[in-house]
């Protein structure tokens, strides 16, 4: 079993496998050049995007750079996704972003990691973990997502945590480490932010696109 064999697998890899190396180096070259493209052409920034990323949906736009270790390869990414600027990834491993999802600023998400053994770490052994950001999710500014947690369909991960384990569906959760506060519920449908509530003409509207009476 060669080393891209076992890192697919979830085992330890070396992270100086040459071959390993080749292929994350090519997608480093392309990430550079990413970055340095014009911010108002979005057009050829998605045809790169494309061929960086195991995949890149229909409608899904990102604001600016892009900092990641193998610069998308092992990322899929929905359709209708929103990711704002600075998204960071130590994608070594597959991460996953569902469709609608929205990722806020300076938000990390990590797939791979380290032995705790200190001698299998100075020896270069890894492996990968997989992340997956559930449909309709919303990631806030500045959240970390740890490798092989989850993030359940409608969540919304509150600016700043530190995400150590899996959030179910429908939840609002935050901190460090990220824990669920409460479940989305009837409250949310009729406000937003600090208690705000819903306008009547926004009522009326979210009533028609509903066919609600």
């Amino acid at each position: 079993m060669n080393q891209m064999e076992r890192k697919e697998k979830g085992m330890l890899y070396r992270v100086d496998d040459p071959e390993i190396r080749k292929l994350q180096n090519h997608q480093l070259v392309l990430l550079a050049d990413y970055n340095r493209m014009d911010l108002a052409d979005w057009t050829s920034r998605r045809a790169l995007l494309m061929e960086l990323f195991a995949s890149f949906g229909k409608d899904s736009f990102v604001e600016g750079r892009i900092d990641a270790n193998w610069g998308g390869y092992f990322c899929h990414v929905g359709n209708h996704v929103y990711i704002n600027f600075n998204l960071t990834m130590v994608d070594d491993g597959e991460i996953r972003i569902e469709d609608h999802v929205m990722i806020g600023p300076g938000v990390t998400l990590i797939s791979g990691s380290h032995p705790n053994d200190p001698m299998l770490r100075k020896d270069l052994w890894q492996y990968t973990d997989p992340v997956r950001i559930g449909e309709n999710a919303w990631i806030g500014a500045g959240a970390i997502v740890l490798p092989g947690v989850s993030i359940g369909r409608d969540s919304i991960i509150g600016a700043g945590s530190v995400v150590t384990h899996s959030v179910p569906d429908g939840c609002v959760a935050a901190g460090n480490p990220c824990r669920v506060i409460r479940r989305l519920g009837e409250k949310d449908r009729r406000s937003y932010g600090r208690g705000c509530q819903l306008d009547e003409e926004l009522k009326r509207m979210l009533e028609k696109d509903t066919g609600d009476s």
